[in-house]
């Protein structure tokens, strides 16, 4: 049985090294408060003030390192309430996306685009594709089962890579549908 842990993100933030500078001051370099499960990825100890329409979250992570792209993460449930678009969309796929205001203690920035409902996915390691014959790309569903809130994730993305831990990445919108908390596996079904 192909099992793969979830792991629930929350809204976050990824900056370029420019917006990093005008977010936090020139040459500032983001603090490292804990590794994430994915090699070289970590939060930082830095937030932003993400801002929409209608409303703001005062306190958003940043997520590092460094990306070529600056990228808002929220769940639906997380932009409707603040009053942004955020379609669902993979990681990096930004183009004609929502916007927002994002605020630092140095400076601002009006995104025209960037804010994403990042689509459900898998990180999987090359040796775990090959035994549980997945394919970089490929897209499969993921059967949980809780308490009184089971349920089958479809449209589940899968990216393979040497560098990865094998995981699942869901939102706090899919996880709280789930009822998941604590340590949850789930069931690959190809």
């Amino acid at each position: 049985m192909n099992k793969v842990l979830i792991e629930v993100s929350a809204r976050h933030i990824h900056l370029t090294r420019e917006h990093v500078d005008i977010l936090f001051g020139k040459g500032y370099q983001l603090t490292v408060k804990k590794q994430l499960s994915q090699p070289g990825q970590f939060a930082c100890s830095e937030k932003v003030r993400v801002e929409g329409s209608k409303s703001a979250f005062p306190g958003v992570s940043v997520l590092g390192p460094e990306r070529s792209a600056t990228q808002v993460e929220l769940s639906l449930t997380d932009a409707r309430s603040i009053g942004v678009t955020a379609p669902v969309r993979e990681s990096g796929d930004i183009a004609g996306s929502g916007g927002c205001k994002l605020v630092g203690p140095c400076g601002e920035i009006t995104l025209e685009q960037g804010v994403i409902a990042a689509k459900r996915h898998i990180h999987v390691s090359t040796e775990d594709a090959r035994a549980f014959g997945l394919a970089d790309k490929q897209v499969v569903s993921v059967k949980v089962d809780t308490c009184g809130r089971s349920l089958v994730f479809g449209d589940v993305f899968v990216r393979v890579s040497d560098n990865f831990i094998t995981s699942m990445h869901i939102d706090t919108d899919e996880a709280n549908a789930a009822g998941i908390s604590g340590e949850v596996y789930g069931e690959i079904i190809v």
